[in-house]
C-alpha cells in the first residue's frame, strides 16, 4: 500500500510512496513520526503496548503495516482488515 510523502526537498509537491519499497530503517522513521514505536518486529503505542489492527484485533507487525494516504490509522495488511476500512472510510476515497 502507499502514503503521501511531503519532500523535505521539494515542498511544493507531494508523491506516493509505497510502504513495500521503504526499508526497515524507514518505517521505523514513519511509525515514530506518527507517535508510535517499534520493538524491530511490531507497532508499539507510547507505552510499548503492542498496536493492535482496528478490526482484527491482532498485533501489526513493521512488515506488514498498511496506511492508507491520507490516513493515520494503522492497519495489518489483509484483505479483512482493507475491505472493512473501505466499508468504513469510503467516502474519502
Amino acid at each position: 500500500m502507499s502514503l503521501i510523502y511531503k519532500s523535505k526537498e521539494h515542498t511544493d509537491y507531494m508523491e506516493l510512496v509505497s510502504l513495500k519499497d521503504l526499508k526497515k530503517e524507514e518505517k521505523e522513521v514513519l511509525v515514530e513520526e506518527l507517535g508510535y514505536k517499534t520493538d524491530g518486529t511490531y507497532v508499539l503505542d507510547k507505552n510499548s503496548n503492542r498496536v493492535l489492527d482496528k478490526y482484527l484485533q491482532i498485533p501489526i507487525k513493521l512488515e506488514k503495516m498498511l496506511i492508507f494516504p491520507g490516513s493515520t490509522v494503522l492497519l495489518d495488511d489483509n484483505e479483512v482488515s482493507i475491505n472493512l476500512y473501505i466499508e468504513e472510510y469510503g467516502d474519502v476515497f
